[in-house]
């Protein structure tokens, strides 16, 4: 029986590999459509945002140790098969990452750091290029103390590209529920 973090990977891989159009749904009884009158507007390059959050029994310096290394997110990402620095130094803002996602054929996406704030425990960076379905990506993985613990939060803002806004966001909180799951189950089974 697969994990929920491995299923998740796959599960993303699956997406990616299909050119970001997901899998159906399993059947469900049909929904009842919402009168034109309440629909919202699609708006043609509307500004999506995603923000998702986890809470983890660590201690945020142990959270932070761990999410901060720019080139170490295959080490606790599921879909992440591979990390290198292609540009600068890592840990450096300007560095940009090349990401080789788990799967048969091996998919790779850029990102830039452009911010790492070690006193905030927060990064933020930028998609430079990549298959998912978003365009003007910038995100911020940002670690809080709670308590003895921790929350993780990472949030993004993007424009969907080659696919519809709701495919857009799907894509991305699938990406950051299966990072934020996997990365709980890391720290907290030591």
């Amino acid at each position: 029986m697969k994990s929920i973090y491995a299923a998740a990977a796959v599960t993303l891989v699956s997406v990616l590999a299909a050119g970001c159009k997901p899998a159906p749904a399993p059947e469900a009884a049909p929904a009842e459509a919402a009168p034109a009158a309440e629909a919202a507007p699609a708006t043609a390059g509307a500004e999506l945002s995603v923000s998702k959050s986890v809470s983890i029994a660590a201690p945020a310096d142990a959270v932070w140790a761990k999410v901060k290394d720019f080139n170490g997110m295959n080490t606790w990402h599921p879909a992440i098969a591979k990390s290198e620095i292609v540009e600068g130094t890592n840990n450096t803002v300007g560095a940009v990452r090349q990401l080789t996602l788990a799967g048969e054929t091996p998919t790779t996406i850029k990102e830039k750091l452009t911010a790492l704030d070690d006193a905030a425990k927060s990064f933020s960076y930028e998609i430079v290029e990549g298959p998912l379905p978003v365009s003007d990506y910038s995100s911020t993985l940002t670690v809080a103390a709670e308590g003895a613990g921790s929350t993780v939060t990472w949030s993004s803002k993007f424009k969907a590209k080659g696919a519809d806004d709701a495919t857009a966001t799907t894509t991305i909180e699938g990406v950051y529920t299966g990072g934020l799951d996997n990365l709980k189950k890391v720290l907290e089974t030591k």
